[in-house]
């Protein structure tokens, strides 16, 4: 379960008193990956490419210790584990939101994320697991290809967001713009360059999988 900190005696001092009372603490970066391993992986053992981007995702921001840590309701709370939440077109016509909780193990991973999003399809019921976890969002937006997306800034939802559209293919490999939003108080910069860096890697890494 999350608990509350203190900021004061945390590395996220400094960016507490700046941001958290800012009218705009939202930041997006613009990324524009290569999902040839992943496009690869997918077609060769039948799995999901959404799947296999939340898969990456969790695993790039695993070892970042800002990814739990989380300003809530004025609070800052520290998470002990990350869930990556995914959007699901429900039998209603409509969509759902749906966590799925961060393995290590690909196929546990993946087994999780067929029950969670097809319970949540048939129920048409969010799936929520922010009272445990510290969820990452994502947002496919696969009718289209996508240069970039800005999340929305409500003040209300601070977690950190990642949203794409269709891959694209040039010569020999497959390209995935993609724009990550965090709030400035739960991380800086850098720590987010560093996660679309480990992204990145994560997602060459599934070769070995192929």
């Amino acid at each position: 379960m999350p608990a509350e900190i203190d900021p004061k005696l945390t590395a996220r001092a400094a960016a507490w008193e700046l941001w958290m009372q800012a009218p705009n603490p939202m930041v997006t970066f613009f990324k524009t990956l290569d999902v040839t391993a992943l496009v690869r992986t997918g077609k060769k053992r039948g799995l999901k490419f959404n799947m296999l981007m939340d898969f990456c995702v969790g695993k790039a921001a695993s070892p970042i210790k800002e990814f739990y840590m989380l300003p809530v309701g004025g609070r800052l709370m520290k998470y002990d584990a990350l869930a990556v939440n995914t959007i699901v077109k429900n039998i209603s016509g409509e969509v759902s939101s749906c966590d799925i909780p961060f393995t290590y193990d690909l196929d546990s991973f993946n087994r999780d994320y067929l029950k969670y999003t097809a319970e949540a399809a048939q129920s048409c019921r969010d799936a929520d697991l922010s009272k445990e976890y510290m969820v990452i969002g994502t947002s496919a937006i696969t009718d289209t290809e996508l240069d970039g997306a800005v999340g929305m800034n409500s003040g209300i939802f601070n977690n950190p967001f990642i949203i794409w559209g269709r891959y694209r293919k040039k010569l020999f490999k497959y390209l995935l713009p993609v724009s990550f939003q965090f709030h400035h108080t739960q991380m800086d910069g850098a720590h987010a360059g560093r996660f679309l860096e480990n992204l990145q890697e994560e997602i060459n890494a599934l070769r070995r999988h192929i």
